[in-house]
């Protein structure tokens, strides 16, 4: 998509377009990943329903598959997967769209070349904007994801994503919307700041243009 706004790819998009392409780029991956993402949240929680007491719901990723599928059907393996590709949208939206204003930023104001410390700087601001952006997405969705079901793979708490919004402000305040900003934060930091230095550092080694 980057290529298709501009003449070679290496050229800084205007604010618009980057966001364009950040958004249609991690809602598209994260659809297709929705049934991974959704067997992990309930791994993950089985947790801390063995510390309080309660029976198990899976044993495993592939008893999880099986479970989801019997309760709701192969688009059961979908639950939550409005929220979750809104999530990603967003923080894709913070993460390439900040990179690429910063990066071409700094080395206009700054007469800076492309190197090592202008990919440090901009991911480090990229991965900031993605947790703010992507924070209350990530709320919701695990609360969808992670509510209980009737037999049809119906969820019992939210009818959707607008709805578990909705009810969570309404009862917890709009700081509920970042709980958990913290330790989200310190995930996507040192993801971001990982990815963009070895994406870089990749094109640079097989000799494509910089991004």
């Amino acid at each position: 998509m980057r290529k298709e706004f501009t003449q070679n790819g290496t050229q800084a998009l205007p604010v618009w377009k980057s966001a364009l392409c950040g958004v249609t780029a991690g809602a598209v991956a994260q659809w297709l990943a929705s049934p991974a993402d959704l067997v992990k949240v309930q791994i993950q929680m089985e947790g801390r329903r063995r510390l309080m007491g309660d029976a198990p719901r899976v044993h495993g990723a592939a008893h999880a598959f099986r479970q989801i599928i019997q309760r709701g059907g192969v688009k059961g393996l979908w639950k939550g997967s409005i929220p979750n590709v809104q999530r990603a949208a967003l923080v894709n939206l913070g993460d390439l769209t900040t990179y690429d204003t910063i990066k071409h930023l700094i080395m206009h104001r700054l007469q800076m070349p492309d190197c090592h410390t202008v990919h440090v700087l901009a991911s480090i601001c990229a991965g900031f904007v993605a947790a703010i952006m992507g924070t209350p997405a990530d709320v919701v969705k695990t609360r969808i994801m992670n509510q209980p079901t009737d037999e049809l793979g119906r969820g019992l708490l939210y009818r959707g994503s607008v709805d578990c919004l909705r009810q969570t402000v309404a009862k917890e305040g709009f700081v509920a919307l970042y709980k958990g900003f913290l330790p989200c934060w310190i995930r996507m930091a040192p993801w971001s700041l990982t990815f963009w230095l070895s994406f870089e550092q990749i094109r640079k080694m097989i000799g494509a243009s910089s991004y």
